[in-house]
């Protein structure tokens, strides 16, 4: 009789132990899959302030659980959709800024460019003596392939088109520089060879 007591004493037991396990291990589960439908959700809605490296992180942990859960399956998925698409969004943002610090460091060094050559041509209008002025021209010439590159003088500028005045050299430009005492330009594009001479000059009148 005791001994009936013992084993149904053991089995009653054994039994509960297990009913315990499987209600541990079921809240275990359904927290694991409330946790992850919460920061699926973070994801998706952008509320999180996780970076995309840290939220692909989030992800792939979550399906490494295998939660077998049909709103995880699904957040998952639109999760990993909304990441592709900020990462998109931020290469297209990086390469644009890219671009437009290339595009600034160009017009940097156009500026600078531009602003020796406009410094030389008002110091040979602005020259004390015709002497100088000669001197000056002569020195100038050397950056250019020929003394006869075309210099083209724009005088207006709508809708993307430029109106020019009569074309002219440098060395005609350069000597009307010297006669006229007076520089009201500024040079807006150049031309160079394979040895970096001068091939072709714009200006804009100031």
């Amino acid at each position: 009789m005791l001994l009936a007591i013992l084993v149904l004493t053991i089995a009653i037991g054994g039994t509960t132990s297990c009913t315990s396990k499987k209600k541990l291990a079921a809240e275990e589960h359904a927290a694991d899959v409330s946790r992850a439908v919460k920061d699926l959700n973070k994801i998706i809605d952008g509320s999180s302030s996780w970076t995309l490296d840290e939220q692909a992180k989030k992800v792939a942990a979550i399906k490494s659980k295998n939660l077998d859960d049909a709103e995880v399956d699904r957040l998952i998925e639109e999760a990993e959709e909304t990441i592709s698409r900020k990462r998109a969004e931020a290469d297209r943002l990086a390469e644009e800024e890219r671009l437009r610090q290339e595009e600034e460091a160009r017009l940097r060094a156009n500026q600078s460019e531009f602003s020796v050559i406009d410094n030389q041509l008002g110091s040979i209008a602005g020259a004390a003596s015709i002497d100088e002025a000669n001197m000056l021209i002569s020195t100038a010439l050397n950056q250019y392939a020929t003394p006869d590159i075309p210099v083209l003088i724009i005088i207006s500028q709508a809708g993307g088109f430029n109106d020019y005045d009569r074309p002219t050299t440098i060395s005609k430009f350069l000597n009307y520089l010297k006669d006229k005492k007076q520089y009201k330009y500024k040079v807006e594009s150049v031309k160079r060879d394979g040895l970096g001479k001068i091939t072709e000059m714009e200006l804009i009148v100031k």
